[in-house]
C-alpha cells in the first residue's frame, strides 16, 4: 500500500512502500537529459525507486514491448522527434489497454495534453515540472490502474467459475451481474433478484452462495407460487407430530433445513399477506416456531428472495408489506432479458448444444445458417430457458449430425422470427411497386385518375406503370347491380 503525507515543513511528499514486491514501475520518456535525471532523483525521494529512462520514443517502445505488464505508468514529453508522446501512449495502450500515462507539456502545447487525455492519458502536468504535483497525480494513476487491475480479475474468476452453471456471456448486462455476484457473496445482507421468467434467477443465487462463507452449508430452493397457501407456513417452518391431522412425524421445514446456509424464496411475490408478516417476524428476530410446538428456534439463513414482479409497484397498491420490502431490498440485482444481451445468444447456443450432445451421446457437426440466424434473431420471450429447452429438443430429434432449418417446425422459431429467403433487390422492389400498386386501385377502386393523383404520377406515366406489372384497374371497380323496375314484383 503507498501512503502519500507531509514529512517536513517545506510539505514535501514522501512515499511509503508497504509492499516493495509490489511497488510501481514506472517508465520515464523525454528527449531531455537534464530532465531524465533531475525527473528520476525527484521520483526516488517520492519513494518511487523503479523508474525506467528512455530519451527516445522508439527505445521506450522497444522497453515497454519486453516488458509487457510490468509497467505501471509511463510518463511522457509531449513533443519528441519520431514520435509524440500521444503516438507513444496509444501503440503502448495496444499492448496494455490499462497502462496509465501522464503527458508532460510545455507552454503553447497544452491543448496537445488536452488531446492526450481524450484519446486515453490519465492526465498532464506543465513545464517546468511541480514535483510534488506530479507524485500525487502518479499516486492516482496507479490507484486507478490497481482498481482497473481489479475488476478484470474478477471477470476473469467469474469467467472461469461460473461456466459450470450455464451462466454464459460477454455482453455488458450479465458481467455486470457476475461483478455483483462476487461482490456480494462474502457479505450476510439479504439480496432481491429481479428477472422475467427464465432469466436464471435462481442460477445467480446459486452462484452467490457457492461463494459466501456459507458454502459449506446448504442452499434450499423453494418457489412460493408452487406452493399452496395453506402449506406454505407448514413448508416454512414445519410441524410436530400431532400439531393436525395427519401429521404423524417431525417436520423440520425450510428455515431449519437451510441453517447455517441459504434458502431462496423465488416468486416472494406471489406470497400472502399474512405470510409475509410471518416472514417478516423471522427476519427481524432470527427465530421460528414450528406448527404445535410452543418453542422457538433459532436459526442461522442467508436470505436471497427472487420475483418477476415490480415489488415497489405492489407496496403501492398495499399489496406487498412496505416493511418487509425494506428488510428483503437491501441489495437489489437486476437480470436484463435475454433480448438485452443479443452478443450473448450464439454463446448461449453453442454452450448448450455442446452441453446436450454430451449428455444425449449425439455428434453434432454443423448447424445451417438459417437456424443460426432464427437463433440470433427470435426475440426469446422465455428468455435463457426457452433457449436451453429448443437446443435440448434440436437435438433430441437430429438423426445426423447437422441441425436444420426444417427442424424448426416444431418450435416457436418456425413463426416468429426465422429469416425469410432473400431475393435479388430488384426482385424485392418489383413486388414492392406491384403490391403498391394494387393497394392503390384497391383504396381508389379503380380510378386511374384518383391513383395516379395519389401517387404523385401524371396519368399518362401512371398507365405505362400499371400496364408494366401486367394490372388492369377494371378489375378493382367491381360489377354495378342495374335494378329495373319491372323486375319490383307488385307485393314489393
Amino acid at each position: 500500500m503507498i501512503i502519500v503525507k507531509k514529512v517536513d515543513n517545506k510539505s514535501k511528499i514522501r512515499l511509503e512502500d508497504k509492499n516493495m514486491a509490489s511497488r510501481p514501475r514506472i517508465l520515464l520518456v523525454d528527449d531531455e537529459e537534464d530532465i531524465l535525471v533531475t525527473t528520476k532523483m525527484r521520483l526516488k525521494l517520492f519513494g518511487y525507486e523503479d523508474v525506467i529512462t528512455a530519451s527516445d520514443p522508439i527505445d521506450a517502445l522497444k522497453i515497454f514491448r519486453d516488458q509487457v505488464g510490468k509497467i505501471d505508468v509511463l510518463l511522457s514529453d509531449q513533443r519528441m522527434s519520431d514520435m509524440s508522446g500521444k503516438e507513444l501512449m496509444e501503440e503502448c495502450l495496444k499492448i496494455d489497454p490499462d497502462l496509465q500515462t501522464i503527458i508532460f507539456t510545455a507552454y503553447g502545447t497544452i491543448e496537445k495534453a488536452v488531446e492526450a487525455v481524450k484519446a486515453g492519458a490519465f492526465s498532464y502536468v506543465e513545464k517546468p515540472i511541480q514535483h510534488e504535483d506530479l507524485a500525487l497525480k502518479i499516486e492516482k494513476a496507479i490507484e486507478k490502474r490497481k482498481l482497473l487491475k481489479k475488476v478484470a480479475d474478477l471477470e476473469r474468476i467469474v469467467e472461469d467459475q461460473f461456466r459450470f452453471a450455464d451462466m454464459i456471456g460477454n455482453s455488458p448486462g450479465i458481467k455486470a451481474i457476475f461483478r455483483q455476484i462476487v461482490q456480494v457473496a462474502p457479505i450476510n445482507s439479504t439480496i432481491t433478484i429481479y428477472g422475467e421468467s427464465g432469466t436464471g434467477k435462481e442460477l445467480v443465487a446459486n452462484a452467490i452462495h457457492f461463494h459466501s462463507p456459507r458454502s459449506k452449508g446448504p442452499f434450499v430452493p423453494v418457489n412460493c407460487a408452487a406452493i399452496p397457501e395453506t402449506l406454505l407456513e407448514d413448508e416454512f417452518f414445519g410441524h410436530v407430530r400431532g400439531a393436525y391431522t395427519g401429521a404423524v412425524t417431525n417436520k423440520a421445514g425450510l428455515f431449519r433445513q437451510a441453517h447455517q446456509g441459504t434458502l431462496f424464496l423465488d416468486e416472494i411475490g406471489e406470497m400472502s399477506e399474512a405470510m409475509q408478516a410471518k416472514l417478516l417476524r423471522v427476519i427481524e428476530t432470527g427465530e421460528i416456531k414450528s406448527l404445535g410446538n410452543d418453542h422457538m428456534h433459532k436459526v442461522d439463513v442467508r436470505l436471497i428472495v427472487a420475483t418477476q414482479r415490480d415489488l415497489s409497484k405492489l407496496v403501492e397498491e398495499g399489496r406487498f408489506r412496505e416493511d418487509l420490502y425494506y428488510r428483503i431490498h437491501v441489495v437489489p440485482i437486476n437480470i436484463p432479458p435475454l433480448r438485452q444481451r443479443p452478443e450473448d445468444i450464439l454463446l448461449l447456443m453453442q454452450h448448450f448444444f455442446k452441453k446436450y450432445e454430451t449428455k444425449m451421446g449425439k455428434d453434432i457437426k454443423r448447424i445451417e445458417e438459417d437456424v443460426i440466424d432464427g437463433f440470433r434473431t427470435y426475440c426469446w420471450p422465455g428468455n435463457v430457458r426457452e433457449l436451453k429447452n429448443v437446443v435440448e429438443y434440436l437435438v433430441a430429434v437430429s438423426t445426423g449430425n447437422t441441425i436444420t432449418s426444417a427442424m424448426l417446425a416444431n418450435t416457436a422459431l418456425a413463426n416468429y422470427c426465422l429469416p425469410q429467403k432473400k431475393v435479388p433487390l430488384r426482385e424485392a422492389k418489383d413486388q414492392f411497386i406491384k403490391k403498391y400498386l394494387e393497394d392503390l386501385f384497391r383504396i381508389t377502386k379503380g380510378n386511374v385518375s384518383k391513383a395516379a393523383k395519389s401517387a404523385g404520377y401524371y396519368r399518362a406515366d401512371f398507365y405505362k406503370l400499371f400496364q408494366k406489372y401486367d394490372l388492369d384497374p377494371k378489375n378493382y371497380r367491381g360489377a354495378k347491380k342495374v335494378i329495373k323496375t319491372k323486375d319490383i314484383s307488385a307485393e314489393d
